[in-house]
Protein backbone atom coordinates (compact mmCIF):
# COMPACT_ATOMS: atom_id res chain seq x y z
CA UNK A 1 0.00 0.00 0.00
CA UNK A 2 1.23 3.68 -0.98
CA UNK A 3 -1.15 5.42 1.70
CA UNK A 4 0.91 8.41 2.28
CA UNK A 5 1.56 8.83 -1.43
CA UNK A 6 -1.92 8.21 -2.40
CA UNK A 7 -2.74 10.84 0.64
CA UNK A 8 -0.54 13.73 -1.37
CA UNK A 9 -2.26 12.27 -4.72
CA UNK A 10 -5.94 13.44 -3.91
CA UNK A 11 -4.68 17.12 -2.20
CA UNK A 12 -5.40 20.61 -3.94
CA UNK A 13 -2.29 22.86 -5.14
CA UNK A 14 -0.85 24.45 -2.92
CA UNK A 15 -0.85 22.00 -0.16
CA UNK A 16 -0.24 19.34 -2.17
CA UNK A 17 3.54 21.16 -3.00
CA UNK A 18 4.00 21.84 0.77
CA UNK A 19 3.34 17.83 1.98
CA UNK A 20 5.23 16.78 -1.27
CA UNK A 21 8.43 18.87 -0.27
CA UNK A 22 8.40 17.21 2.57
CA UNK A 23 8.12 13.84 1.52
CA UNK A 24 10.77 14.05 -0.90
CA UNK A 25 13.03 15.71 1.61
CA UNK A 26 12.27 12.22 3.85
CA UNK A 27 13.23 10.31 0.94
CA UNK A 28 16.04 11.93 -0.12
CA UNK A 29 17.52 11.41 3.23
CA UNK A 30 16.68 7.95 4.24
CA UNK A 31 17.48 4.86 2.84
CA UNK A 32 14.72 1.87 3.47
CA UNK A 33 11.24 4.75 3.86
CA UNK A 34 8.14 2.79 3.35
CA UNK A 35 4.66 4.12 4.02
CA UNK A 36 2.04 2.96 6.49
CA UNK A 37 -0.06 4.48 9.22
CA UNK A 38 0.19 6.57 12.32
CA UNK A 39 -2.62 6.79 14.41
CA UNK A 40 -5.24 6.15 11.90
CA UNK A 41 -3.04 8.86 10.11
CA UNK A 42 -0.88 8.07 6.16
CA UNK A 43 2.46 8.61 7.30
CA UNK A 44 6.37 7.47 6.17
CA UNK A 45 8.08 4.77 8.15
CA UNK A 46 11.26 3.57 8.85
CA UNK A 47 12.81 0.48 9.93
CA UNK A 48 8.79 -0.39 10.96
CA UNK A 49 7.88 2.62 13.02
CA UNK A 50 6.44 5.84 11.95
CA UNK A 51 8.59 8.60 11.17
CA UNK A 52 6.36 11.30 10.28
CA UNK A 53 3.01 12.10 9.04
CA UNK A 54 1.90 15.51 7.64
CA UNK A 55 -2.15 16.52 7.20
CA UNK A 56 -3.76 18.85 5.31
CA UNK A 57 -6.51 20.47 7.73
CA UNK A 58 -9.04 23.52 7.12
CA UNK A 59 -6.50 26.34 8.18
CA UNK A 60 -3.50 25.09 8.43
CA UNK A 61 -0.75 21.84 8.23
CA UNK A 62 -0.02 19.48 10.78
CA UNK A 63 3.69 18.21 10.70
CA UNK A 64 3.88 15.37 12.89
CA UNK A 65 6.85 13.72 13.98
CA UNK A 66 5.52 10.99 16.41
CA UNK A 67 7.93 11.78 19.05
CA UNK A 68 7.13 14.94 21.88
CA UNK A 69 11.18 14.35 22.30
CA UNK A 70 11.87 15.63 18.81
CA UNK A 71 9.59 18.24 19.32
CA UNK A 72 11.11 19.37 22.51
CA UNK A 73 14.47 19.33 21.36
CA UNK A 74 13.83 21.46 18.68
CA UNK A 75 11.57 23.93 20.83
CA UNK A 76 13.98 27.06 20.26
CA UNK A 77 13.84 26.32 16.52
CA UNK A 78 9.84 26.51 16.54
CA UNK A 79 8.87 29.44 18.21
CA UNK A 80 7.29 30.96 14.98
CA UNK A 81 5.32 27.90 14.48
CA UNK A 82 2.15 26.86 17.13
CA UNK A 83 2.79 23.90 18.32
CA UNK A 84 2.58 21.28 20.74
CA UNK A 85 3.93 18.25 22.16
CA UNK A 86 3.20 15.79 18.96
CA UNK A 87 2.53 18.87 16.14
CA UNK A 88 3.65 21.55 14.55
CA UNK A 89 1.17 23.62 12.61
CA UNK A 90 2.24 25.76 9.15
CA UNK A 91 0.77 27.05 6.46
CA UNK A 92 1.52 27.54 2.40
CA UNK A 93 2.14 31.15 3.04
CA UNK A 94 4.51 30.14 6.24
CA UNK A 95 6.10 26.59 5.34
CA UNK A 96 9.09 24.83 7.88
CA UNK A 97 11.95 25.81 6.54
CA UNK A 98 13.81 22.87 4.77
CA UNK A 99 16.42 22.98 7.19
CA UNK A 100 14.17 22.25 9.97
CA UNK A 101 12.43 19.38 8.08
CA UNK A 102 15.57 17.73 7.79
CA UNK A 103 16.74 18.13 11.67
CA UNK A 104 13.29 16.53 12.47
CA UNK A 105 13.43 13.72 10.35
CA UNK A 106 17.06 13.20 11.18
CA UNK A 107 15.93 13.34 15.19
CA UNK A 108 13.42 11.23 14.93
CA UNK A 109 15.55 8.28 12.66
CA UNK A 110 18.14 8.80 15.51
CA UNK A 111 15.34 7.88 17.76
CA UNK A 112 13.90 4.97 16.09
CA UNK A 113 18.18 3.52 15.59
CA UNK A 114 18.36 3.58 19.01
CA UNK A 115 15.95 1.64 20.44
CA UNK A 116 17.44 -2.11 20.69
CA UNK A 117 15.81 -4.93 19.24
CA UNK A 118 13.52 -3.04 16.59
Amino acid sequence: MAEFTDYIAGLGEPEKSAVERIHQRALSRLEGVGEGLGYGMPALTYRGKTLLSVQVAKSHIAYYPFSGAVVEALEGDLANFDHSKGTIRFSVDHPLPDDLVDRLIDLRRAEIDLKPGK
